[in-house]
């Protein structure tokens, strides 16, 4: 994944999660904030509680190969934070981009006009 399209400073992290708004389902959390640059940046959060330093850094090699599978099709102007569930440990590669496409899909599905 390229530089340009990571959130990297701590700053940018925490503007998101202040600012940003949650959608989850049973395997991740996302946070997603709204930026004024052109394109879409991305980060992943995983808390020590998760496993050790081999099995983090191994969800983080696969959520970076998703992202960058599926950069051309998501939505441009977003900073997105990834966290992943302790129960994500036990899927495979495949049912992880399932649950991934998924997110993105209730993070960026248009807005239901509510009737008055």
């Amino acid at each position: 994944m390229e530089k340009s399209i990571r959130l990297r400073k701590n700053r940018e992290y925490t503007v998101v999660y202040k600012k940003g708004r949650r959608y989850w389902n049973h395997q991740f959390t996302m946070v997603v904030k709204k930026n004024n640059g052109p394109g879409t940046r991305v980060g992943f959060s995983v808390n020590k509680k998760y496993g050790n330093a081999v099995e983090r850094n191994r969800i983080k090699r696969q959520l970076r190969e998703i992202i960058r599978l599926h950069y051309d099709t998501m939505k441009k102007g977003y900073d997105i934070i990834l966290i992943p569930k302790k129960n994500t440990k036990e899927l495979d590669y495949h049912q992880l981009e399932k649950s991934v496409k998924h997110l993105f899909h209730l993070g960026f599905r248009p807005k239901k006009k509510v009737k008055k």
